[in-house]
C-alpha cells in the first residue's frame, strides 16, 4: 500500500505521452486480470518487418488501485492587452465572464517568471484584470496550469481479437 505526503492512500500520477529512458513509470490499461508480482515485458512492434519485435519496457504488476489517479498537465494561456504597471488587462485565455470567476483563485505565471492572480471580469468577452508581483510587459505571455483526470484508452482488441483496427484516433473509444 502506498501512501502520499499527506498519508491518504490513492497517490496521483502524471499523465505522460512517451516513455523515457532511465525514469521508472506506472503503466495503466484495461486487461485480462493479472495479480501481483507478475513480471511483465512490452513490446513493439516494426511496420516493416511484420514479425520482428523490439523489447520497449519491462517491470512487474502492482497492486490494482481504483484510487490511483492519473492527472494530465493542460496550459491555458492569454495575452495582455493593456499593462500598467503590476496590473495588466488580459484577453483569449477565456471567453465568458463565469468561467473567469470559477477559475479566480487559479495563481497565474507568465513566460518572463512572474507570478499573479486574476482580480475580476471585464465586460462579457472574456477579459479580465490581473495582477502580477513585478512590472509586467506587452510581449509577455500569461499561463493558467490545470490538471484534468484522464482514464486508460479502451482497446477493443484486447478483449475481441477478431475486432478490426480502428481507423482514425477518433475511432478509438474513451
Amino acid at each position: 500500500m502506498e501512501l502520499n505526503a499527506a498519508g491518504a492512500k490513492g497517490d496521483k500520477c502524471k499523465f505522460m505521452r512517451f516513455l523515457r529512458k532511465d525514469i521508472q513509470v506506472i503503466a495503466s490499461a484495461y486487461c485480462p486480470i493479472v495479480y501481483q508480482p507478475c513480471k511483465v515485458i512490452a513490446f513493439t512492434k516494426d511496420a516493416n518487418a511484420p514479425v520482428q519485435m523490439d523489447v520497449v519496457a519491462s517491470g512487474s504488476v502492482l497492486a490494482p488501485d481504483p484510487l490511483k489517479i492519473i492527472l494530465k498537465r493542460i496550459i491555458l494561456t492569454g495575452y495582455p492587452l493593456k499593462c500598467h504597471k503590476k496590473r495588466a488587462t488580459v484577453r483569449y485565455m477565456f471567453f465568458d465572464p463565469k468561467d473567469i470567476k470559477y477559475f479566480r483563485p487559479v495563481e497565474l505565471y507568465t513566460q518572463s517568471g512572474l507570478r499573479g492572480h486574476i482580480k475580476d471580469s471585464l465586460g462579457t468577452h472574456g477579459l479580465m484584470k490581473c495582477h502580477f508581483n513585478d512590472y509586467i510587459k506587452h510581449g509577455d505571455v500569461v499561463c493558467m496550469p490545470l490538471y484534468r483526470r484522464i482514464y486508460p484508452k479502451w482497446y477493443e482488441k484486447t478483449w475481441n481479437p477478431l475486432a478490426e483496427e480502428p481507423i482514425n484516433k477518433r475511432d478509438i473509444i474513451y
